[in-house]
């Protein structure tokens, strides 16, 4: 238990998003092969980037503002996002309900490898004494 509670450096942004930028890729032959509309592929692909776009840039006001303010806006970015995500899926499924779920599963299929490899980093780094 010791280990988890143990704080350590954040990882490099870097890897994990290659490794979701990976999944995004790796997901388009398998749409291709099932016959599944590219359409869906594409919103997730859309989406996924407008994530990392919107991060980043939060990120960087962030970074530029290294007081409780800046984190603050961190925050705030980060509710943001995932709430300017949902009301697009939303908006798709309203119109398309199977092209909003073809793009919420490339969606989550690289989300989930770039926070599983985050994890990773973290967890495999050097603890902070």
């Amino acid at each position: 238990m010791a280990t988890l509670l143990t704080p350590r450096p954040l990882p490099a942004r870097r890897l994990p998003v290659a490794a979701g930028a990976l999944a995004v890729a790796f997901s388009l032959p398998v749409f291709v092969l099932a016959g599944w509309r590219i359409e869906g592929w594409a919103l997730g692909a859309v989406l996924w980037l407008a994530s990392q776009a919107l991060g980043l840039l939060f990120d960087r006001v962030g970074i530029h503002e290294p007081t409780l303010r800046g984190s603050g806006i961190v925050a705030f970015g980060m509710m943001t996002r995932g709430i300017l995500l949902v009301l697009v899926a939303v908006a798709v499924a309203a119109r398309d309900p199977r092209l909003a779920l073809a793009g919420a599963l490339v969606y989550a299929f690289a989300y989930t490898f770039e926070l599983v490899f985050s994890l990773l980093l973290y967890f495999g780094g050097r603890p902070v004494r």
